[in-house]
Order: C-alpha cells, then sequence, then structure tokens
C-alpha cells in the first residue's frame, strides 16, 4: 500500500506501508481498476489514492448537503456560500501539516524513462526503486498505452517515435518480458517497427538509447562540451538560452563529450534486436544521425542545421577526439562538470526539472560511482515521484506551488474566519518558502540571475525563482484583496506578516527582470531574454519548439504588474517613481501583444482563455477599464464569443499546438477554463454591462461540484509544448471565481 508522508523539511516522498485496514486496500484497488477499464475515454487520473487516505484522516469532517441549481434565477448568495463551504471544507483537508497542498502535477510521458535508463545503468534500480515501485510504474506505462500500441509525448496525444521506443525500452528494464503486458508489448515493439525502427527516433531518443548502449554515438548529432568554452559575447553561447534548455544541454554534452555507454546486460543485448528493422551490426549510423520519424518531427530542422551539424560531426568532432584536440576535449569537460556541481548544490540537488536531475545524477556517477555528489543526488529522487490510480508517475516539478493562487481563491469567497488553521498554515508555509540568498560564487560565470527575495515553482531549497510565483508570493503576503489585507487580520488567525525588508527584496528582483531591449517592457519566466529568436534555427530538438530563448509572456506580465500595483498600495515610499514605470511599460507590451480577435495566447496553460485572463488582469490592475481601453472591450467580446450553450467555456489542448481557439469535442465546458473566464469577465466589469453570461456559468460550476465538495478531473490546463495536468486547479478556479462571483456580482446587485 501507499501512504504520503511530509518529510521534515516539507518535502513529500512516498513509502510502501503495510499498516492499512483491508476495506482501505479494496477501495484502493477498486479505484485503480475503474480507471484501468475506462483509460481510453478518461484517460486522467482524479488523484483518488491521496484523497482516499486524507478521507480516512479526516473522517470527522461534517458534509453539508450538496446544491444543486435548475435555473440562474434559482442562483442565491446563500447556495453559493453554500457551494463553497463545502469546496473549501473538502479542499482544508487535502493540505499537509507544514502549510502545502500535495499533489498530482504530471501528462508528459517523456520524464519517467530517464529516471529508469539512469538507475538501471548505475544499479541503483532495485535499490531506490522497491518491488512495489516498479510495478507502480509499468502500471503507470500500460494504462497510457494508446490502443494502436504507442505513447504520445503526453496522455492525450497521438503516437511518437521517441516516447514509445523509451517507455517500451523503460518497461524491459523494469523487469517486463517481450511478451509480457497481456499483448501491450508486442503492440508497442510491433509500432515501432512498422513505422521505421528505432533508428528513426528523435534526438532525445537517441541520446538516451546511446547511454544505454542500444544505439551508436555515431548515429547523434554532436552535442558537443566545447560550446561552453565559446566567448559569452556570441548569441549563440549556451549560457544565453533558456535555462532549461541549457540545464538539459549541459549534461547531455558532458555524456557526449565522453560517449559514454552504460554496462552491456542481456537485456540491453535483447532489446537490439527488439527495436530496429534491421539488425544491429548492419545499420548505417550516419544514415541514422539525420533520421526522424514523421511522429517525432513537430519542429522540422531548416537546412543549416544539416550543413552545421554535418560539420560538427565530419570535421570538428573527429579533431576533438585525437590530440591535441583531445586537450581541449578534456577541458570542457572538466568545465562542464563544475557547471553541473553548481546547479545541483544551489537546488540541494533537486535541479530545475526532472530531465537535468536524472541527467546531472548520471553525469556524477560516471565521474565518480562513489561520489558524495551522487549519493546526495538519490534521496531527492523521491520528491519528483507520485502515486494515483493510474500508477507511479515522475511529476514536471518539485511539487508545493500554487500555495498562492489557494489562498486567493480562500480569501476571495469572504469566509476566511472560518478557516483560520488552513490559512495559517498556508501562509507560514509560504513566507517560509521565499528563496533567502542569492547563488554562491560569481552570478556572471555561472550565467546566474540574482535570486534573493523570489519564489520558486517548487521550495525554497530549489532556489529558480520564477517571475509570476514570486508575483504571487507579494500579493499573498502583501495581500490587499477587497478592501482587507491577509497579513493585517488577526495574527491568530493568519500568523505574523512578512518582514517589510523580505518584500523589498522580491520587488527589487522583479524590477531587475523586466525585459526592455527585446520586448519593451514584458517578463520573462526565470531571467532576462539573453539572445534572440532566430536562435530557434539552431534548435535541435524536433519535439519541442520555441524554448530556445526566455521569452516574455502575457502570464509573467501580467502577474508582476498585480504584484507590483498592490505592492505600492502599501509601500509607496521603495522605488515608487521606478514601478510606475515598470507598470506602464508592461501594460503597453500586454496591449501590444494582444491578437487582432481580442485574445491573448497564453502559454502556461490552455490556452486563449488562460492568456486572454492574464491580459485584462494586468491591464486592470495598471489602472485602465472597460470604459477607458478598448483592448479589454475586445477581450470581453472574445470570451463571450466563446461561452458554450452548457453555460461554461471549454477550450482543447489543441489551442495551444495549432495557436487557433479549439472547443474541446462536442463543446463540452471545462470548469477550470470556465473559472478563468468568469474572473476576467468579473474583473473587466461584466456584472455591470450584463450579468447574465456569468450566472451561467456559476450554475455551471455550482452544478459541478461532486457530493463530497470536490470537483470532477478533466482534461489539460497547463502547456508550452509539453501539455501538463494540475490536480490543484480543479479546485483552485471553481473556488476562486465562485468567490468572486458571490462578493462581486450577486454582492453588487444588491
Amino acid at each position: 500500500m501507499w501512504k504520503l508522508k511530509v518529510a521534515e523539511g516539507g518535502s513529500p516522498w512516498l513509502r510502501s506501508l503495510n499498516n492499512h485496514s483491508g476495506q482501505e486496500l479494496a477501495e484502493i484497488e477498486k479505484v485503480r481498476q475503474t480507471f484501468q477499464e475506462n483509460r481510453f475515454s478518461q484517460k486522467h487520473s482524479s488523484d483518488l489514492l491521496m484523497r482516499i487516505q486524507f478521507a480516512n484522516e479526516n473522517q470527522d469532517r461534517v458534509i453539508l448537503p450538496r446544491v444543486e441549481v435548475k435555473d440562474i434565477e434559482d442562483i442565491s448568495e446563500d447556495k453559493v456560500t453554500a457551494t463553497l463551504r463545502r469546496a473549501l471544507s473538502f479542499h482544508s483537508t487535502l493540505q499537509a501539516n507544514d502549510g502545502h497542498w500535495p499533489g498530482d502535477h504530471y501528462g508528459p510521458l517523456i520524464f519517467m524513462p530517464g529516471l529508469v535508463i539512469t538507475l538501471s545503468i548505475t544499479g541503483g534500480l532495485n535499490a531506490i526503486l522497491s518491488e512495489e515501485h516498479k510495478r507502480e510504474i509499468c502500471r503507470y506505462f500500460y494504462n497510457h498505452q494508446n490502443s494502436d500500441g504507442g505513447w504520445g509525448l503526453h496522455i492525450e496525444g497521438p503516437n511518437t517515435m521517441v516516447v514509445t521506443v523509451l517507455n517500451y525500452v523503460s518497461l524491459r528494464l523494469l523487469g517486463e518480458g517481450a511478451n509480457d503486458g497481456q499483448g501491450a508489448m508486442e503492440k508497442a515493439r510491433q509500432w515501432i517497427l512498422d513505422h521505421g525502427g528505432a533508428t528513426s527516433v528523435s534526438s532525445w531518443g537517441k541520446i538516451w538509447l546511446s547511454i544505454l548502449g542500444v544505439f551508436e554515438w555515431s548515429g547523434n548529432n554532436p552535442v558537443q562540451p566545447e560550446i561552453w568554452m565559446l566567448p559569452y559575447i556570441l548569441p549563440t553561447h549556451p549560457g544565453r538560452l533558456w535555462c532549461h534548455c541549457r540545464l538539459i544541454n549541459l549534461p547531455m554534452s558532458y555524456l557526449y563529450g565522453r560517449r559514454f555507454v552504460g554496462p552491456i546486460s542481456s537485456t540491453v543485448l535483447a532489446l537490439r534486436e527488439e527495436i530496429f528493422n534491421v539488425p544491429y551490426h548492419e545499420i548505417d549510423w550516419n544514415q541514422a544521425r539525420n533520421l526522424c520519424a514523421k511522429e517525432d518531427l513537430f519542429h522540422p530542422r531548416p537546412l543549416i542545421q544539416d550543413i552545421l551539424w554535418g560539420t560538427l560531426d565530419k570535421v570538428v568532432e573527429p579533431l576533438l577526439m585525437h590530440w591535441p584536440g583531445s586537450k581541449l576535449r578534456e577541458k570542457s569537460l572538466r568545465t562542464v562538470m563544475e557547471h553541473i556541481h553548481y546547479e545541483d548544490e544551489n537546488t540541494q540537488y533537486i535541479c530545475i526539472g526532472p530531465i537535468n536531475k536524472v541527467l546531472n545524477m548520471l553525469c556524477c556517477w560516471v565521474e565518480d560511482p562513489n561520489s558524495e555528489a551522487y549519493k546526495l543526488h538519490l534521496p531527492r529522487l523521491y520528491d519528483y515521484l507520485w502515486v494515483a490510480e493510474d500508477g507511479m508517475k515522475m511529476k514536471s516539478i518539485m511539487g508545493y506551488s500554487f500555495c498562492g493562487s489557494r489562498l486567493q481563491a480562500f480569501i476571495s469567497t469572504k469566509l476566511t474566519q472560518e478557516y483560520g488553521p488552513t490559512l495559517r498554515k498556508a501562509h507560514m508555509f509560504i513566507k517560509n518558502s521565499q528563496v533567502v540568498d542569492d547563488c554562491s560564487g560569481d552570478l556572471d560565470l555561472w550565467y546566474r540571475h540574482i535570486s534573493k527575495g523570489g519564489w520558486t515553482f517548487s521550495t525554497g531549497d530549489q532556489g529558480w525563482p520564477v517571475t509570476d510565483c514570486t508575483a504571487e508570493g507579494i500579493k499573498v503576503v502583501t495581500f490587499k484583496l477587497y478592501s482587507f489585507l491577509l497579513s493585517k487580520l488577526s495574527p491568530e488567525l493568519v500568523g505574523e506578516p512578512i518582514d517589510a525588508r523580505r518584500l523589498y527584496d522580491a520587488v527589487n528582483l522583479l524590477l531587475s527582470l523586466q525585459i526592455i531591449r527585446n520586448s519593451g517592457g514584458g517578463y520573462g519566466t526565470y531571467e532576462l531574454t539573453r539572445s534572440y529568436s532566430w536562435m530557434e534555427i539552431l534548435n535541435p530538438s524536433e519535439i519541442f519548439g520555441d524554448h530556445s530563448i526566455d521569452y516574455p509572456y502575457v502570464e509573467c506580465t501580467s502577474a508582476v504588474i498585480q504584484a507590483l500595483s498592490t505592492f505600492k498600495k502599501l509601500h509607496p515610499g521603495h522605488r515608487g517613481d521606478e514601478i510606475d514605470i515598470c507598470i506602464q511599460k508592461a501594460a503597453l507590451f500586454i496591449e501590444k501583444l494582444q491578437a487582432q480577435d481580442g485574445s491573448w495566447y497564453g502559454s502556461w496553460g490552455i490556452c486563449f482563455t488562460y492568456g486572454t485572463w492574464f491580459g485584462i488582469k494586468g491591464l486592470v490592475a495598471a489602472g485602465r477599464s472597460f470604459a477607458t481601453c478598448s483592448a479589454i472591450r475586445k477581450a470581453c467580446a472574445f470570451l463571450l464569443s466563446k461561452q458554450v450553450a452548457s453555460g461554461g467555456w471549454g477550450e482543447s489542448y489543441l489551442s495551444s499546438q495549432n495557436k487557433v481557439y479549439t472547443n474541446l469535442e462536442g463543446e463540452k465546458s471545462h470548469i477550470v477554463n470556465t473559472g478563468w473566464a468568469m474572473l476576467a469577465l468579473i474583473d473587466a466589469g461584466q456584472a455591470e454591462r450584463d450579468a447574465t453570461p456569468l450566472h451561467h456559468a456559476a450554475k455551471l460550476l455550482i452544478n459541478s461540484q461532486m457530493d463530497n465538495g470536490d470537483f470532477p478531473q478533466q482534461s489539460w490546463v497547463s502547456s508550452l509544448g509539453i501539455v501538463l495536468s494540475i490536480a490543484a486547479y480543479r479546485n483552485i478556479f471553481p473556488i476562486w471565481a465562485l468567490g468572486e462571483y458571490k462578493c462581486r456580482v450577486l454582492g453588487g446587485l444588491k
């Protein structure tokens, strides 16, 4: 059995325990079986294992009767309040003792194979992953296999060669036989062979297979460590890449430069026979270097890349493999490892994300299998693992974000006095999660921006502040919403307010991150934009595009405007003039970014609904209004035009992929999209013009609530190439939207 344990320091990790009752075991087996039976129609897990555990730990909770609205005339403040109390009561039970809300944050199927391959190479597969871990990982792979045998980049996506090959390989390494899985392994293998075999896997797959010994390094385009020795003044220097991109390139270049290959086991030899259409020793690896299955070719390579990689492979690489060029190779490898160790040490071995986490860990083992660095990596693997009714997966982040959004949702309801302990714990957790120091050493040498004062997408330990996370942190710990402050509420209710100096640090960080040169005032994610968009023509990844530099986004820019405008009302004396200039430039950027139809493309949520919510909210925070700003008027018209017959909004992940607004199949509503649209329209004053669309949307949310106060899990809610499903959103945004609706629509109509 599995049980969520919150470790000292706030890190959730999962252990196998045997002290659960037989009744609970039967309940868990039932939800697993139900998911397996319905996996093709409902691909998303509902995070039920955690919910079952917390329900058993909170059996004394009083569940209020479910509310149902038959017509919008039936909506009353009492009914909305009852719905909110049911939702807040349930959501409070999901909070951990340290104040955060653990939960699923999943979707991409490309994360787990790296962990399995790395542990199989280092000999840690059986030591780190128990038989129960391996069984649940296999369950996850099988549950998300498409009916024709393959796997997509994400659990709703069509088959891709890279994920199908890597998942098949992972299952074999986990002990599954070539014909196991009740025919699933055979179907996967047949799909691979029918679509060209593993020689046509895209570049990331080639690298992982080469590391394992199921592909030759000569079949890869170069990922040379020497590029880290180039002068930083060059716009193509890897230190100028978006941090996620460069921190994946970094360990890959080390492994390529070392031509590292793991131990050749019997399983590796068998895989060489299973996933290629010709005998392994007859494969033309030079030809394979440029092969890519059409299923992986989301972003075709331009001709200039073929010329560049061919030159590096045929001319430059041979020089670096032999003296005196080999001297430069050795120096480059040492430099790269120094950067890897710097990333590890400054993130407490969590790393910025799951892909570079396992790559860095492998590099530390390759450098020295007995090193302290490798051993320090191992305990932090559990931070990324999560188990639900669909099996065990590797999350995209370590896992504690969204506390700020949850608090805003709670406070929007004006029911805070009833949930003091919940607010107090969350407030304390957010304060404790702030990054209080910059990274060590010379930041320029390590290509790092200042960090002090920021909030991360994870915990303070991880040390990578994000602009919108920092903005949400500022809003929550200063919180002036609807005429009252979170930090000015009774300290007995929410805890002591944060020290003003720590707020100043956060504001200083945000002011330092405004992108003037490339955008005129927008905000990216982690850092300033360091190079140019034409760098995308050198992006070697066929499956991910628009990732080479840190672009400015409407979401990040809007969040910063909201935070700075809130902060200035409370602390007008701290850099007030600079904040005013920053806000106005950021607002102009948002206006310029708006599409002709009135929408904004959302990169971090799906998609135009999400972006348009942020566009409106940012402009309102900057002092614009429906009456004075044509951009807000166009945005409202856009949102209203997308409301479906059920009263809600429902946007497909295909909007993100194709950059054209696409409804969910059958024009279904999605409670999270509906929440975003309601919040945007309420901020834009829709209730003062015609509240009918808001009443219809509120009816949908009220009637969507489940018997226990939870809301149902639906489809995707987050994007940027690797589509994500964030379990928390199904609770946060219906609560927040209904809270605003109760106080600003129904309350305003009185």
